[in-house]
């Protein structure tokens, strides 16, 4: 008995509580989840709230924490496991903010497990994944990297149809925040290395950006095939995007985009003034 009870804590083992997230955590399309802590899932302080996010609350965090009665019927605890998903995606969303959660979301991201920048002059810079909303079933993850300051969808389909509330909008900005070092330069080689990228690979991109910009112009403009598309229309419809730490702008960063904006809008004026004299 004293053997038994000796192995479970250093294997790190805790009877049958594992059970269902290590099988969530090991189901292909998860593999941006951690595991929380069970005595972070067991303290109700930290799921404050969310039994008026998930029905069936307290069956879902029984059937999380394996103390799910065996006598639910199949029908029940299907549903109950998408409740049970919902739940621990809510609750990974808060863990991942805290210093325990931060360290192993560190791990998987020196790991580049949440890929790569596609952009060719961010030299495959690792990516993180935020959410663009804090409310479920509204917006699908996406990846944040660190030195263009962009957006972007995952490769995976089944990594793309994750919520993006289950990682929420602040854990990027609030990671690079607590770890100042882990901040990707903005220029030169990064530690991780780089690939090259062929020429036709990069033209093709070029002309999906060509038509995703068409398509996103006035219909009026767009059937006309693209010949009325001006520099200056096209860069003031570029959206831009802004981190935000609990719902809070960046001081620094809010502050350098104000710059920029400014920078845009006199050169959007310049090549207007252009445009009609050339007209």
């Amino acid at each position: 008995m004293l053997h038994r009870a000796v192995e479970d804590v250093s294997t790190g083992s805790d009877s049958d509580y594992s059970r269902w997230i290590s099988w969530f955590l090991s189901s292909k399309g998860n593999e941006y989840f951690c595991e929380v802590d069970e005595d972070f899932i067991l303290d109700r302080f930290n799921l404050t709230g969310l039994n008026n996010e998930v029905t069936n609350y307290t069956q879902a965090l029984d059937l999380i924490t394996d103390q799910l009665d065996d006598d639910i019927q199949d029908e029940s605890r299907g549903n109950l496991d998408v409740q049970a998903r919902l739940l621990y995606g809510l609750i990974h969303a808060r863990w991942i903010v805290t210093a325990r959660g931060l360290t192993k979301m560190i791990e998987k991201y020196k790991r580049a497990e949440f890929g790569r920048c596609p952009r060719v002059m961010c030299q495959l810079q690792p990516l993180l994944p935020v959410g663009l909303t804090d409310i479920p079933y509204e917006k699908s993850v996406k990846l944040y990297c660190g030195r263009c300051e962009d957006l972007y969808s995952p490769k995976s389909s089944r990594h793309g149809s994750i919520d993006g509330a289950y990682f929420g909008t602040t854990f990027p900005h609030l990671l690079f925040l607590v770890y100042p070092t882990l901040i990707p330069p903005k220029t030169g080689q990064t530690d991780i290395g780089a690939s090259s990228t062929s020429g036709s690979g990069n033209r093709e991109g070029e002309n999906r950006i060509r038509r995703r910009l068409r398509e996103d112009m006035d219909p009026a403009i767009a059937e006309g095939g693209g010949e009325n598309i001006t520099t200056a229309s096209v860069a003031m419809k570029a959206e831009r995007y802004k981190p935000r730490i609990y719902g809070f702008q960046l001081n620094e960063t809010a502050k350098l985009q104000r710059w920029q904006e400014a920078v845009r809008d006199r050169q959007v004026a310049r090549l207007e003034e252009l445009e009609e004299r050339g007209s």
